[in-house]
């Protein structure tokens, strides 16, 4: 696990440590030593710490001209025994909220399992930002990871699924991502409304 690095080809456009608004802002890593731990393995030290001893993410990108934000996790989310969600929503998402960001995607691939509890941060985390067209769309989920996120009803408040899955967003531009989940989630908005 200590091999896989947050994504790091958008640091030409976006450094979460190098931005004065960024929950993150002035965080300096030590690529030498490794501390962080997911099952008793070591992840690498790019990962940034945001409450939780089992979750770790990275903000890739945001734009506070269009309001989004791009985030990477990895690790184990157990709302169930941690209250990840809670360490999640006020310590990084009500900091980034308060900054007009209202669309969040959050790359899921490396979220090896979930553990859920009930909907409740979720629910506020949608409220928060439905009057803007806000909206959360989770990627790349793993199916039994889904499958337990279902379980706990959060479906109501974040997107993913079956069309949110197997993408690579890694070749694109951040905005060009951006604005391919828009395109997603306004055609599915779409074929509900039929």
């Amino acid at each position: 696990m200590h091999d896989i690095e947050p994504y790091f080809k958008w640091r030409d456009s976006y450094i979460a440590s190098e931005d004065e608004q960024s929950p993150f802002f002035g965080r300096i890593y030590d690529e030498f030593k490794f501390t962080k731990k997911v099952y008793n393995y070591f992840i690498h030290p790019q990962w940034d710490e945001f409450g939780s001893s089992t979750l770790y993410m990275k903000i890739l990108f945001v734009d506070y001209d269009e309001h989004f934000a791009i985030i990477e996790l990895i690790g184990e989310w157990n709302d169930c025994i941690n209250n990840d969600i809670m360490y999640l929503k006020r310590n990084i998402i009500d900091e980034l909220t308060d900054l007009g960001i209202s669309k969040f995607i959050l790359a899921c691939e490396n979220v090896l399992n979930f553990h859920g509890s009930d909907d409740c941060y979720y629910e506020e985390w949608y409220e928060d930002i439905k009057e803007d067209n806000g909206w959360i769309c989770f990627l790349n989920v793993l199916d039994h990871v889904e499958d337990e996120m279902c379980t706990t009803k959060i479906q109501h408040y974040v997107n993913f699924g079956l069309e949110f899955k197997d993408i690579n967003w890694r070749r694109q531009k951040p905005k060009l991502f951006f604005l391919s989940i828009s395109q997603m989630l306004e055609q599915s908005i779409k074929k509900l409304s039929f």
